[in-house]
């Protein structure tokens, strides 16, 4: 039965450049990706808007999608809220402000960036860690993709989940309240996330753990980055239209960053990047094979943020750009750090700032009627012990175990497996259950080892 769809997904894969060369398919977390007639499919209840697809696709098959600039003219008030990480994408030598007041220049009314929420989300996630002992070790919810991938893959663990909204969240509370304080209709106020990654376009648009929609559009960093980079180029004598006054804290810049937040929550806490190392650590998790840690900060990029998709800047030089960033804010006076507008809006933010409960997310079923569910699941073992365990992906799935299921649900065959096929033809065999038994006779029933020396011999016999 084909399952309803949940979650808004970012990726897109354009069949008339796609040339199923299954590089998407086989670097997919969650075996979300078919090659069926030559072209890669998603299975959408699978997806979790990683972007892994993205950087393995050899032809610029798959893009990810955002919202038409031109949007945020249908807004009186229009913020760009974006994280401290577009501030270092750009050339040496262009102070943020100038970057402040590019995005002016180019139609934004109001600019945030999203980090500064942080130190309140800081103080407000150790105290969450005091009142949930029970339940350690709880982990972060900054990184959309981390959360549907627990979701879809680990669903045992979303208990674990920290439920306190990520910053691009807590920033659209404020600043759109900030607006409505000084008497702006709500109607008129836009709030556009720039955002580094695909998961960030998927949570804005289908949030998880919250029913309202804080943020009304998206806008990808790179093609951002293009027009205020062309802005600047255009500004010869390079002014600043609007000093913009920052109050972003060291902790704030260095936050989206890997250890960003595990520095700063928790006695004994880790940070994991690279989703490949998030599974494999989720995996020990979810076996109880964990020690006692307090808090787990697990980001689906290689140096989180900083390794974003739609980034421009090398993830490294990124991270050293905004490390020394954090190092000149450090240095301010403190009066500098007090004189915040955002202190005044602390009450607002902390009462706004739970998510509900994150339940598991739905993949593909067996079947409906549990019975029927159960024979299946059985089906689906015979079928593998039949394949050859080799996971090759020729078949157009990227794991045996993943076309068993694919066969199961009556997506695929056994001639699928070009194992199958080559024994056939080798054996001059029509009829697929003489095949299979020939299969299991030569390969065993647990797993098939391929071997044809092994056949002529029994074959001589």
């Amino acid at each position: 039965m084909a399952q309803q769809k949940f979650f808004h997904h970012a990726l897109k894969i354009d069949k008339d450049i796609c040339i199923g060369c299954t590089h998407c398919m086989t670097v997919c977390p969650t075996e979300a990706l078919r090659i069926i007639n030559g072209k890669a499919q998603l299975l959408e209840n699978r997806c979790v808007d990683c972007g892994e697809c993205f950087r393995a696709c050899p032809v610029s098959a798959i893009r990810i999608e955002e919202d038409d600039f031109q949007n945020i003219f249908d807004y009186k008030h229009r913020i760009a809220l974006f994280p401290s990480v577009l501030v270092s994408q750009f050339p040496e030598g262009l102070p943020p402000e100038q970057i402040y007041s590019t995005l002016l220049e180019v139609g934004f009314t109001d600019i945030f960036e999203v980090e500064h929420t942080a130190d309140i989300l800081k103080e407000e996630a150790n105290k969450y860690l005091k009142q949930h002992k029970d339940k350690k070790p709880l982990i972060s919810t900054f990184c959309p993709a981390i959360v549907r991938l627990i979701q879809v893959k680990f669903p045992s663990l979303t208990n674990h989940l920290m439920l306190l909204k990520p910053p691009f969240d807590t920033a659209a509370l404020y600043a759109r309240k900030q607006l409505i304080d000084k008497g702006i209709d709500e109607k008129d106020i836009g709030i556009f996330y720039i955002t580094p990654c695909a998961a960030k376009i998927a949570a804005v648009k289908s949030p998880v753990g919250e029913n309202a929609h804080l943020i009304n559009g998206v806008i990808n960093m790179d093609s951002i980055y293009n027009k205020l980079l062309a802005s600047i180029k255009s500004n010869k004598d390079n002014t600043c239209r609007v000093p913009v006054k920052n109050n972003l804290s060291d902790v704030g810049v260095l936050w989206s960053l890997t250890k960003g937040e595990s520095e700063n929550v928790g006695k004994r806490s880790l940070a994991i990047d690279g989703i490949q190392n998030v599974i494999e650590f989720l995996e020990k998790l979810e076996n109880e094979e964990m020690p006692d840690i307090d808090f787990l900060e697990l980001r689906a990029c290689d140096e989180s943020c900083a390794g974003g998709v739609l980034n421009v800047n090398n993830r490294f030089l990124t991270v050293e750009k905004m490390e020394e960033r954090a190092e000149q804010l450090r240095s301010r006076k403190q009066e500098e750090r007090d004189d915040n507008p955002m202190n005044n809006y602390q009450n607002f933010i902390l009462e706004n700032m739970g998510l509900e409960p994150v339940k598991p997310r739905s993949i593909d079923k067996l079947d409906e009627d549990m019975s029927k569910a159960m024979q299946k699941m059985q089906q689906r073992t015979k079928i593998l012990e039949q394949l050859p365990g080799f996971d090759c992906g020729a078949c157009g799935a990227p794991s045996c175990s993943a076309l068993a299921e694919d066969i199961v649900n009556g997506k695929a065959s056994q001639d699928s497996c070009i194992f199958v096929q080559a024994l056939k033809a080798y054996l001059n065999i029509d009829e697929q259950e003489k095949a299979i038994q020939m299969l299991e006779r030569i390969w065993g029933k647990n797993r098939i080892d391929i071997n044809l020396d092994t056949l002529d011999n029994n074959e001589s016999k």
